[in-house]
């Protein structure tokens, strides 16, 4: 089953426009790596400093690829850690990949 990595992130004062475009990027660049199956940027309704990430990738090793690569680098490391007041991660194994009767609907409709 799939390696799941939930993180939830809380921005600076001041810094969450710039904390929600990097989050933009590393998904956009995160999604492209053949081992990773989901890269999915949420924002809190309640604050809009707080986001949570959902990453799922095929594999630990695929995720290992992940945190090691020069986007993660220049994107998360050198530039968006800073720009965060707090920083959390948490990890998943995937047991049951979708819910019954809801072959790939969006839970959106």
């Amino acid at each position: 089953m799939a390696y799941v990595v939930c993180a939830t992130w809380k921005a600076a004062a001041g810094q969450e426009d710039a904390v929600l475009s990097l989050l933009t990027q590393i998904s956009a660049e995160s999604s492209a790596e053949p081992g990773c199956l989901l890269f999915w940027v949420h924002r809190s309704m309640a604050d809009p400093r707080t986001f949570f990430l959902y990453e799922q990738y095929a594999s630990e090793a695929d995720f290992q690829a992940h945190a090691a690569s020069d986007h993660v680098r220049r994107i998360v490391l050198d530039d968006a850690v800073h720009r965060l007041e707090e920083r959390r991660r948490e990890v998943f194994e995937l047991l049951v990949p979708e819910p019954a009767g809801a072959q790939g609907r969006s839970i959106h409709g």
